[in-house]
C-alpha cells in the first residue's frame, strides 16, 4: 500500500540541492531574523546580531542589527539598532543609522539617528540628535596634560 521509493542517479532525475536560507534584510544570507511574538513579554536586555521583529513586550534595553516594531508593541528601555522601523511604544532612548517612526508609534526618550522619518502622527517626545554618517558615538575625553597654572582659580 505505502513503499518508499529511494531515487539513484541512474534513475534520470535532478540531484536535489541543500536549501537556501531566507535573505536577511542585511543582505546576509546565513540566519534569518527571530520573532517574538504578541503574547510574549519579556523581562531584561535583549541582544541579537539578526533582525528581530517585535510584536510583545520587552521590559529592558534591547540591542539588535535591524528592528522591526509591531503596532501592539511596548518596548521599555533602550534601543540600539542600525535600522529601526518603529510603531508601537518605546519608553526609551534610541539609536539607529536609519529610523523610521510609523504613525501608530510613540516615542519617550531621547533619539539619536542619521536619517529619519516621522510618518503625520508619529509621536516623539525627547530630544532628537542627529550624527553625521561615519562620525563617532562621543567625542573623545579632554585630557590634562602638564600642570595647570599657578593663577588657575585663584
Amino acid at each position: 500500500m505505502f513503499s518508499k521509493s529511494k531515487t539513484t542517479p541512474d534513475s534520470g532525475s535532478a540531484p536535489s540541492l541543500p536549501p537556501v536560507p531566507a535573505k536577511m534584510a542585511t543582505g546576509a544570507r546565513h540566519t534569518t531574523f527571530s520573532i517574538i511574538g504578541s503574547d510574549v513579554v519579556i523581562t531584561g536586555n535583549v541582544s541579537a546580531t539578526v533582525d528581530l521583529h517585535v510584536d510583545g513586550k520587552i521590559e529592558g534595553d534591547l540591542k539588535c542589527a535591524n528592528l522591526v516594531q509591531g503596532e501592539a508593541s511596548e518596548i521599555k528601555g533602550g534601543v540600539v539598532a542600525e535600522t529601526a522601523k518603529l510603531a508601537g511604544l518605546v519608553d526609551g532612548s534610541i539609536e539607529a543609522k536609519t529610523l523610521i517612526i510609523h504613525a501608530s508609534a510613540r516615542i519617550t526618550g531621547d533619539v539619536t539617528y542619521e536619517t529619519i522619518t516621522i510618518e503625520n502622527g508619529g509621536k516623539v517626545d525627547g530630544k532628537l540628535s542627529h550624527r553625521r554618517a561615519g562620525a563617532a558615538k562621543a567625542p573623545p575625553a579632554l585630557e590634562v596634560v602638564g600642570e595647570k597654572p599657578a593663577s588657575f582659580g585663584a
